[in-house]
């Protein structure tokens, strides 16, 4: 039994980490694409955060291996694959549970991280990525990825969800991640700037964050900001292509130098 959890544990981390290396390296491509040089000059931040994402991705697969195979050998969880046990309202209504409930975890950890402490001691790593980068999404510290990969495993023992709708909230999860993180919109306009824009997070809500640090906490939904006087609105894209092409024009690849440390904000 031991070994065959440690095995699920162990396929689980790869998967992890391949989706990680399979979506961060599509979209990083994308922007290189996009936006070229606005990566330039950051390859030493871009190898730490992959060196970070990595290992977070275990700390992700041991939890998900564990109930992965509670799941399939003992029924441990509330997760089905029959269709027609629930009726077909509840397919989306499941996710959006899910999304509500990870995005409420998310809000109140990420809120904690920035207390001066917690902040030092974990959440400053994923801040050291100024400006962050499309590999940065799960560029975290041990505590930090903790923290997030509990609540999904679960989340699985309390709500129903199909398999396949489980499926998708981790999609939705891992394209809002790197997405959040990479210098520009990558969504409609509508989705940022129009009525949804008010409720949702993208890339501009997120990058205001990585700008004021002490505002826009949320991963999902702008819900808790706004209820709590934490959203500060919309960043500034332009700031960050400016010094982007400061640094093409100084050429070569700056690192952390020059730069200095993140700051922190209660």
């Amino acid at each position: 039994m031991w070994l065959a959890i440690l095995l699920s544990a162990i396929v689980m981390t790869a998967i992890v980490g391949v989706r990680y290396l399979i979506v961060s390296g599509a979209f990083a491509a994308v922007t290189r694409a996009r936006h070229p040089g606005l990566y330039r000059g950051l390859d030493a931040q871009m190898r730490r955060e992959i060196w970070w994402s990595i290992a977070s991705a275990a700390i992700y697969g041991v939890p998900a291996g564990v109930v992965a195979w509670g799941w399939q050998y003992r029924g441990w969880t509330q997760v089905y694959t029959d269709a027609h046990a629930y009726p077909v309202w509840y397919l989306p209504v499941s996710v959006l549970a899910f999304m509500v409930a990870h995005d409420t975890w998310f809000y109140w950890t990420h809120r904690w991280m920035h207390r001066p402490k917690p902040f030092k001691l974990a959440h400053a790593v994923h801040h050291a990525s100024r400006p962050p980068t499309a590999w940065a999404a799960m560029a975290f510290h041990p505590i930090e990825a903790i923290t997030g990969a509990v609540v999904i495993p679960l989340l699985v023992f309390v709500i129903p969800i199909h398999v396949g709708a489980l499926g998708l909230v981790l999609t939705i999860m891992t394209v809002m991640g790197v997405t959040n993180h990479m210098g520009w919109e990558v969504f409609p306009r509508f989705m940022w700037r129009g009525a949804l824009g008010g409720w949702l997070i993208t890339a501009s809500h997120h990058q205001r964050h990585h700008e004021q640090y002490g505002c826009n906490y949320g991963l999902y939904f702008r819900f808790w900001d706004r209820l709590c006087g934490t959203d500060n609105g919309l960043g500034d894209f332009a700031k960050a292509h400016a010094k982007a092409a400061a640094r093409g024009s100084r050429g070569g690849d700056l690192g952390d130098a020059g730069r200095g440390g993140p700051r922190h904000a209660a």
